[in-house]
């Protein structure tokens, strides 16, 4: 019969060689806990939007033209300000506002306020704005990216700051000016009724500035918000398994703030950088809002804060949005992004107000 002429050696030496195979088209991880797998699909999230899904490839797409980072600043710069600018004008259609520019502490800022005006129980309340883009860009229109669509929903006045950045500048330099824009509110508002957000570079100058203010003896704001980012460094796992989930090249490792221009010089063992280096400075922040999606290569370190901050006592509130990328929420039409802005408002009208803020330290 046939299968009685099948030589065993040649079956054996198939049957090896494919285990063989079959093993190293395997994950493998090594002493460190480092995983090394093969080429693999990732479908995208079934939790997510349609329109979501639909971004996704333009975003995709985006991500391939942008300048390499720290090349050609002016090049990035006008990059991303066209994108920035193009979202501005599409959410200007959606959440109708009015934008006036303005000095706080001789600090350059745009004041935005929803057409209509504030709603009553927000006359005497006020949110600062800090854009995000790597302290190197995202000035202008980024701020208006963030401000517009949380001052019309929120139906509350934005302050957007137009903080120093690098190269020109370095740290603390955005702090400084931060602390600048707030003495000059409190002038007229007290601290509870004060709250702070930003995404990304700006949800960590959030938290450097929250920290800051300590040092100088000021009450902290009613409440905060950090988004696409943390009290700690954009490590953990998000900042390699995001890359992949974008259709990037995985990191070898991880690319820390310090190595910005904005930080050269700047101890990354000081509170004033990494807040959550320390639990007693932790322990001093108001209520905080902290937002990523699954697919944000600063998850992990938006996850990790949450953890510090509820360790320290602080009152945290975590969302995290399935299949969405950082800063996903720049994009107005996403459903996404709609429940994202209504968990903001929602949220600081709920904390700002209270009667533990205006403490000082």
């Amino acid at each position: 019969m046939i299968f009685r002429r099948l030589k065993l050696p040649l079956l054996f030496g198939i049957t090896l060689a494919a285990s063989v195979q079959a093993q190293e088209s395997l994950p493998q991880i090594d002493a460190t806990g480092t995983v090394s797998a093969p080429a693999a699909r990732f479908p995208f999230s079934v939790f997510a939007s349609k329109e979501a899904l639909a971004r996704f490839g333009e975003i995709f797409k985006e991500g391939k033209a942008a300048p390499p980072l720290g090349q050609d600043i002016q090049a990035s710069r006008t990059f991303y300000d066209k994108i920035n600018s193009d979202r501005a004008e599409r959410m200007k259609k959606l959440y109708p506002v009015e934008i006036a520019a303005r000095k706080f502490g001789g600090v350059a800022a745009e004041v935005v306020t929803p057409k209509g005006g504030v709603a009553p129980r927000n006359a005497q309340r006020v949110l600062i704005n800090l854009h995000g883009d790597a302290f190197l860009w995202g000035a202008g229109s980024g701020g208006m990216v963030e401000a517009i669509p949380i001052a019309s929903v929120g139906k509350i006045k934005v302050v957007t700051v137009d903080y120093r950045q690098g190269p020109e500048h370095a740290f603390p330099a955005a702090s400084e000016d931060v602390e600048k824009v707030y003495r000059e509110l409190l002038k007229t508002h007290r601290a509870q009724d004060i709250g702070i957000y930003g995404c990304s570079a700006g949800g960590a100058l959030t938290a450097e500035a929250t920290a800051w203010l300590q040092t100088r003896n000021l009450p902290v704001p009613g409440a905060i918000g950090i988004f696409c980012a943390g009290v700690v460094d954009f490590n953990g796992d998000s900042a390699y398994t995001a890359h992949l989930l974008m259709g990037e090249t995985v990191p070898v490792r991880f690319f820390p703030l310090t190595r910005l221009p904005y930080f050269k010089g700047a101890d990354p063992a000081s509170p004033l950088v990494l807040p959550g280096v320390s639990s007693s400075v932790l322990a001093k922040f108001p209520p905080t809002l902290l937002v990523s999606g699954s697919r944000d290569f600063t998850m992990s370190a938006t996850l990790r804060s949450n953890e510090l901050l509820t360790e320290a006592g602080v009152k945290t509130e975590l969302h995290v949005w399935e299949g969405m990328w950082h800063s996903f929420f720049s994009d107005p039409e996403l459903p996404e992004s709609k429940a994202m802005y209504a968990v903001v408002a929602h949220f600081f009208d709920r904390e700002l107000g209270g009667a533990g803020a205006d403490r000082k330290h």
